[in-house]
């Protein structure tokens, strides 16, 4: 059996998150069926990580093991043939056999979208978050520094999600400013479950005024919850990229849109 690495993107408005659940059409299990409609193997795919309800991809990393032997650059046309709207496989590639999307990324990337238009967007709602109110930016990114680094995030995560530590790195976060719309994109070498969208609500809390600058800090000193902001919409949060410690898509198939998944990057 050979090893196949594909980077995948989704409209998570159409799936209820990524991994596999009994009635209920997820990422994983629209993958695995186009899978065996395709090669006529019933395979396991495994995604670096495990997003949410209504959470989109730009470019989720997966692998499976198949027999089949259709070529890499036949393989992500043949696999998209088979996949239903709201998701599509962006490059294939065989690799190494013991490559592991999960536990072999170094870090993920994650993108979160605000419109700030005083009017209610009227199209594609459910790919941002809608908050009629100005943003102080200058407090949300002082307030965001305090993010920066090793920490204790456990008041970021949601306490009913099993993990056998709280303490996360985040290497970098920037903002993006345009006419009626923010974002933040926030990398670090792993996240708590629901992390990245109570940073968002946090931050916007911020913004508006409803919470000082300070809290952040604070609430990475005590661990104290229901002291941040409450947790995000899934609409605004796409997980970009995901970083590894080889390059990825980068042996000749699809060569015409030939790039690392570790260097995707969003254009606002």
């Amino acid at each position: 059996m050979r090893n196949v690495r594909i980077a995948v993107a989704y409209d998570g408005s159409r799936f209820f998150g990524w991994q596999r659940q009994d009635g209920f059409m997820s990422v994983q299990q629209a993958l695995e069926e186009a899978l065996l409609g395709l090669t006529g193997e019933t395979v396991t795919v495994h995604g670096a990580g495990r997003t949410d309800t209504g959470v989109h991809a730009l470019a989720q990393v997966a692998h499976f093991h198949v027999e089949s032997r259709i070529a890499d650059e036949r393989f992500g046309l043949a696999l998209n043939a088979h996949l239903p709207e709201g998701v599509a496989v962006l490059w294939v590639e065989t690799c190494r056999d013991d490559f592991h999307a999960r536990f072999d990324a170094l870090s993920k990337r994650y993108l979160y979208v605000t419109s700030t238009r005083h009017v209610r967007p009227p199209f594609g709602r459910q790919y941002c978050h809608w908050m009629a109110y100005p943003l102080d930016g200058d407090a949300m990114r002082r307030a965001a520094r305090a993010l920066i680094g090793e920490h204790d995030f456990r008041a970021f995560g949601n306490t009913g999600s099993p993990r056998a530590t709280t303490i996360r790195t985040v290497q970098s976060l920037h903002f993006i400013a345009r006419k009626g719309r923010i974002a933040f994109v926030v990398q670090g070498n792993g996240f708590l479950y629901n992390m990245v969208r109570t940073i968002a609500g946090t931050l916007l809390d911020i913004g508006r005024g409803r919470l000082d600058s300070g809290v952040v800090a604070r609430a990475l000193a005590d661990g104290r919850r229901e002291t941040l902001g409450a947790t995000a919409p899934a609409a605004g949060l796409y997980l970009v990229s995901v970083q590894y410690g080889e390059r990825l898509f980068d042996s000749g198939s699809h060569r015409a849109t030939r790039r690392s998944a570790g260097n995707a990057r969003w254009r606002p």
